[in-house]
């Protein structure tokens, strides 16, 4: 061992640990939360996903499958999965009329999309009174 490092070591137990960076406080959103918010991204990765979210959204009424079908250049099965993985996090609804299923937009649950996005980052929310309890709203049945 060198004079220099020797020296080194010497001046830091003198000086007791020296801390290696800032405190952070903790994360201010429940794992609970954190898991239905993860699960709403990962609804969202898929391009398909959000073209079929995009086409419910423009409608005021439900859409039935296979008008969705004629849309994309895919089988009816691949849409249905998607719809189902939309429909498992609550972005879309779905009702049966004979034997055809319709959907239509949860507009609660997109409505609350941007909070959790201002929430996750951390930012101010423009409703500060807003209950964190995104499932209340977000996940209430039609």
């Amino acid at each position: 061992m060198t004079d220099r490092v020797r020296a080194t070591q010497r001046i830091r137990s003198s000086a007791g640990p020296a801390p290696c960076c800032t405190a952070v406080d903790p994360p201010q959103i429940a794992e609970q939360e954190a898991d239905e918010y993860a699960a709403w991204f990962r609804a969202l990765a898929d391009p398909t996903r959000i073209r079929i979210l995009n086409l419910l959204a423009q409608s005021e009424e439900p859409v039935c499958v296979c008008d969705i079908v004629a849309h994309f250049p895919l089988g009816q099965p691949t849409i249905s999965h998607h719809l189902k993985v939309l429909r498992d996090v609550r972005f879309v609804f779905a009702e049966r009329r004979g034997t055809f299923m319709y959907y239509r937009v949860n507009r609660a649950c997109l409505a609350e999309f941007p909070e959790a996005a201002r929430r996750i980052l951390g930012l101010e929310s423009p409703t500060p009174d807003r209950p964190r309890d995104v499932r209340a709203k977000a996940l209430a049945t039609a």
